[in-house]
């Protein structure tokens, strides 16, 4: 079935924590991030990924200009706000994705990392664990496909049954004015230029939901051998030192994991907070002074993407933060007091490393958090502020 991979699997089926990957990698296959090692087929396929850069990493954004440049007089002012909008975000898509792709080999490393963790998960319990967040990580994926797909749908769909191309990009080929058959050729063409475009953006904004709540998993099943610490009576103070050295080296190729993928978040990340504040401003001014029902709905679907871009990573920046905190009370609370020098001269150097919390960082600046992005997202109330005070929208429409 195709869909199998959202639900966990039975635990008689071994589960790798890569395997929460999978749906995110095949998109990437797809769009031609992915080629084959050697052969003929490598060659072929370095053509396809030339084409998705050129089409939907360049063209895209260079179209909405190119259209600004010969068309700006047809535009009406809800017209002009839809394109535009969808303008800002593809300037910063086109950061993104040649950010992600240039930095792929970071996240590919980081799934052999996955597999070193792996190695500790032998317990029924900790297996089922990476089942259930294999599924969960392919869920998310998929329901980030759904509602990218649907924006590019709904806009499509609602901008045609209007009479005009979706988003007006750039085609000195093909004069949609000229009779309903152009304009559905030109939408068309238009709507695939969008869809790959889609895909590569979603594909920036999955991978570090995909990979920290991957992270989230193993941090809890290290707290959970913390816990058991000293616990098992049938065990040696050399056997309760050599798991106590273990699990500081789970701790360590956690923070390896983390390092390896913080420089690709950091950069698509810092991107998407400059841009989601005007964004978000100019398409609710859109919604609220220039939309019709049609341009309502399509607007509407793209507000749900635009918020899908930030915000559940950056709730699950948070979790993590509390991740590591209870990882701190984990080790203090374990069962210590009556060890031995070794053993608690360990203990104290593990619970100094793990006091530092794992943060993600924005550009080296802002600390991603659910506060970083609600404060960012704010700038979208100033810019409809701006619009009602200088009554912008009804001088547009005047005009």
């Amino acid at each position: 079935m195709v869909f199998d991979l959202i639900r966990p699997a039975p635990l008689t089926e071994q589960k790798h924590s890569r395997d929460g990957c999978i749906y995110l990698y095949r998109a990437m296959k797809f769009i031609g991030w992915i080629p084959p090692k050697d052969g003929v087929l490598r060659y072929v396929y370095l053509t396809w990924t030339a084409m998705t850069l050129i089409w939907f990493t360049t063209y895209l954004p260079l179209g909405f200009l190119g259209s600004y440049m010969t068309q700006i007089k047809l535009f009406t002012p809800g017209e002009f706000l839809t394109s535009l909008q969808v303008c800002i975000n593809a300037y910063g898509s086109s950061v993104k994705v040649a950010i992600t792709y240039s930095q792929l080999w970071r996240l590919i490393k980081a799934k052999d990392l996955l597999d070193k963790m792996d190695l500790r998960c032998t317990s029924m319990e900790e297996r089922e664990k990476i089942h259930r967040v294999v599924a969960r990580s392919n869920h998310a994926f998929l329901i980030f496909t759904f509602v990218y797909c649907g924006y590019a749908g709904s806009t499509y769909l609602s901008s045609v049954l209007s009479g005009r191309p979706p988003w007006q990009l750039y085609n000195p080929f093909i004069d949609w004015h000229d009779g309903t058959l152009k304009l559905w050729v030109a939408s068309t063409l238009e709507y695939f230029v969008m869809s790959g475009a889609v895909l590569q953006d979603q594909l920036s904004d999955t991978y570090p939901l995909v990979y920290t709540l991957i992270l989230r998993t193993h941090l809890d099943m290290l707290k959970e051998r913390i816990r058991r610490l000293r616990t098992d009576t049938t065990m040696s103070e050399d056997e309760n030192y050599e798991e106590l050295v273990k699990c500081v080296m789970d701790h360590k190729l956690i923070l390896e994991f983390c390092a390896l993928i913080k420089p690709v978040i950091s950069g698509t990340i810092f991107t998407q907070f400059l841009l989601i504040g005007l964004v978000l401003g100019l398409t609710l001014i859109n919604v609220f002074f220039f939309s019709d029902i049609w341009t309502g709905i399509a607007s509407f679907m793209f507000v749900i993407t635009i918020l899908l871009q930030t915000f559940p990573f950056c709730y699950t920046c948070n979790l993590i933060m509390e991740d590591c905190e209870a990882l701190t009370h984990a080790i203090f609370q374990s069962n210590w007091v009556d060890a031995n020098g070794s053993y608690r001269s360990t203990l104290l150097y593990f619970l100094h490393n793990v006091q530092q919390p794992i943060v993600f960082i924005a550009g080296g600046i802002f600390q991603i958090s659910m506060s970083s992005n609600i404060s960012v997202a704010k700038f979208a109330f100033s810019v409809i502020t701006i619009t009602k005070q200088m009554n912008i929208a009804d001088k547009f429409k005047t005009e």
